[in-house]
């Protein structure tokens, strides 16, 4: 058994790394397989390997379960998709991966049902698969009800089924993507940790997926005392795939964006199906329709919000929202007993009961700290109205975000400007890396299934590339003692200096992850427009937060690690600090307040297509610490319908 400060070594070579347990990832897995078994047949042997940092059947975003799959095409046409989307992310998203994933996401969706996923049905089609033409019960356009409690324990046995367990790594957490030796623009490895044992572990490959999720925690969050640490998106989501592919010379893309989802306070339970699927209505303090109230104020956006039936985006419902707030009309309420009354009124006694446990189901599917709250606050949701409140800032590109890397596009739609595709679908500009879900720039909405087809659509590519370059041996561009010296800092910080003082937590030497983390929270939500400003920032704050960030990288390097669970909440924060970083540079370069209601530059309050309709890029040199950010041409792939605006007037100054 190695000792902490002396970790076993392990060494592996293979073709393609997935680099995740998500659905991104599962959705590779499966893909990867499909082709993999084809190239054998063809006397090509590709190896194939997939490391996360949990356990497979509960990691990712989809973990605890969800109740609905919230894009699924169906009748509607995947272009109409693409004009929700674009509507929904303020007129600038990468149609082309959009469109992508709505042509091939219904095929990931029928793959869930048939691997045994419960899909509701409107009745007379009980019994019906959606693939034989089954109507689902929808929430919304392109939502579909699930009794998704075990969904991602289905998805992930569909992919280690397809893999292999002989090819999956659990409990390791990849933490450094390393570049070739002969070529610095091209991935050949990766290094990472055991999360419970004394490894440490290093690929060599031709390509890989890095799909890590989001990053959460980035932000301080509104739960502080016994609540700290809940969250809306999973904690466990640090940055990972943002900032290892920065570190590696990778473009990113619209990390100025963020998502701050309007949730039930304190529990952060999801709203979409009470307000979708139940009907309920939110209000301000006085039972008004704040939305209706306000709405004329969205027409200085380019928005009638109720204009040929056209659905304000995310941002702009916020914007109403804290409006209300900052106006003195708060707390924002959503009248669920009002909701459950009106489906209730011509029911039988069973149907009613069935409601009220769908109602439950709702979160015990997916967020059960909402019934917590319920229970110890005294709330019965069907007697009793519940406070709304928006959540610190999350970083995503799956949800409605589209933080991300720079990617490239499928090349057989028309009209895509070249600068759209350049290399293999779902690829870096880095060679060999690919990326699928959460990592994916410039394009939201994806949520759990589009996560899973992208992951698809990524494998497929994955594996034309290594066929393409099977002769090709990957060399590491640093030497593996390098690697496992900076794996392990935090390790040696703490056995070097722990007996400088009588209390292991307060040393000169060192600074724990934890007070890490505090730190860069503290100064992201001050600074960067986070909760305690009301999303707020300007030129003078964004520079203050730029000098306290470079700080901290510097005590980056003095973080400890006591045990195997610190030096994982050590790499974490590290990686949730280069994000932090992309985001602040982001907000700072775009001089206008593109997504109001996710977050204000009060320096700069219009929305000025003239100048900003673009799309942010950004590079990282790691030797440097230096940022270079470029502006890059939007282009508009699918026409307007009526109800869309061509162009989004200027914002006044009275926001």
């Amino acid at each position: 058994m190695a000792e902490f400060g002396q970790p076993a070594i392990f060494e592996e070579e293979v073709d393609t790394l997935l680099i995740g347990g998500g659905m991104a990832c599962c959705g590779a897995a499966f893909e990867v397989s499909r082709w993999v078994e084809k190239a054998r047949a063809e006397g090509k042997d590709i190896k194939v390997k997939l490391v996360d940092k949990a356990a497979m059947s509960r990691s990712g975003a989809v973990a605890q379960g969800l109740s609905a799959i919230n894009t699924y095409m169906g009748e509607n046409d995947p272009a109409d998709y693409v004009r929700y989307v674009r509507g929904d992310l303020m007129g600038i998203v990468r149609e082309d991966l959009v469109y992508d994933v709505g042509r091939h996401v219904d095929d990931s969706v029928h793959n869930f049902e048939k691997w045994g996923l419960p899909i509701w049905k409107q009745s007379g089609d009980e019994g019906k698969r959606l693939v034989d033409g089954g109507k689902p019960v929808r929430s919304g356009r392109w939502q579909i009800m699930i009794n998704g409690e075990s969904y991602k324990w289905i998805v992930a046995e569909a992919a280690k089924k397809a893999l292999g367990m002989e090819n999956i790594e659990e409990h390791v957490f990849i933490v450094r993507l390393i570049t070739d030796k002969n070529d610095p623009n091209r991935i050949a490895g990766a290094a990472g940790f055991s999360v419970r044992e004394h490894r440490i572990y290093i690929y060599r490959f031709k390509c890989c997926l890095l799909a890590c999720g989001g990053a959460v925690n980035v932000f301080r969050p509104r739960s502080v005392g016994e609540g700290l640490g809940r969250a809306w998106y999973p904690v466990w989501n640090a940055g990972s795939t943002y900032s290892m592919a920065a570190e590696c010379g990778a473009e990113l893309t619209m990390m100025e964006n963020r998502f701050v989802p309007a949730r039930f306070k304190d529990g952060y339970g999801p709203v979409g199906a009470w307000f979708l699927l139940f009907k309920a209505k939110s209000m301000n303090a006085f039972g008004e329709d704040y939305q209706a109230r306000n709405a004329g104020d969205l027409k200085t956006y380019g928005y009638d919000a109720y204009a040929n039936g056209r659905k304000m985006g995310t941002c702009l419902r916020n914007h109403l929202m804290m409006k209300e707030m900052k106006e003195g009309r708060g707390p924002i309420f959503i009248d669920t007993q009002t909701a459950m009354a009106k489906l209730a009124a011509n029911m039988t006694p069973e149907e009613i009961k069935h409601l009220e446990a769908e109602a439950w189901e709702d979160f015990l599917d997916m967020t059960i700290a909402q019934c917590g709250v319920w229970a110890g606050e005294n709330i019965e949701p069907d007697k009793e109205m519940s406070e709304l409140m928006p959540t610190e800032p999350y970083l995503l590109g799956s949800h409605a975000g589209c933080a991300g890397l720079w990617v490239s596009g499928p090349e057989d739609l028309p009209g895509v400007p070249d600068y759209y595709h350049w290399g293999y679908n779902r690829m870096a500009t880095v060679s060999g890396l690919f990326t699928a879900g959460d990592g994916v720039g410039a394009s939201g909405h994806k949520f759990s299934s589009g996560s899973h087809a992208e992951g698809r659509i990524a494998g497929k590519a994955m594996v034309q590339y290594v066929l393409d370059n099977m002769d090709h041996k990957p060399e590491l561009g640093r030497s593996v003692d390098d690697v496992v010296e900076e794996l392990y800092r935090p390790v040696r910080n703490f056995l070097e200096h722990k007996d400088y003082t009588t209390a292991i937590d307060v040393n000169p030497h060192y600074i724990t992850p934890k007070m890490f983390q505090l730190r860069l929270q503290k100064v992201m939500d001050e600074y960067v427009a986070g909760v305690s400003t009301m999303y707020q920032t300007n030129k003078r704050m964004l520079e203050l937060a730029e000098r306290k960030l470079e700080m901290l990288r510097e005590d980056s390097l003095k973080m400890r690690a006591k045990d195997l669970h610190e030096l994982l909440r050590a790499w974490e924060n590290y990686h949730r600090l280069i994000t932090a970083f992309a985001h602040m540079k982001h907000i700072k370069f775009r001089e206008e307040t593109r997504y109001p209601g996710y977050y204000y530059r009060s320096d700069f309050l219009d929305i000025d297509d003239d100048n900003w309709k673009c799309f942010v890029n950004s590079k990282f040199d790691r030797e440097t610490g230096e940022w270079t950010l470029r502006k890059v041409a939007y282009a508009q792939l699918i026409k307007p319908d009526e109800s869309e605006p061509e162009g989004m007037s200027r914002l006044g100054s009275d926001c």
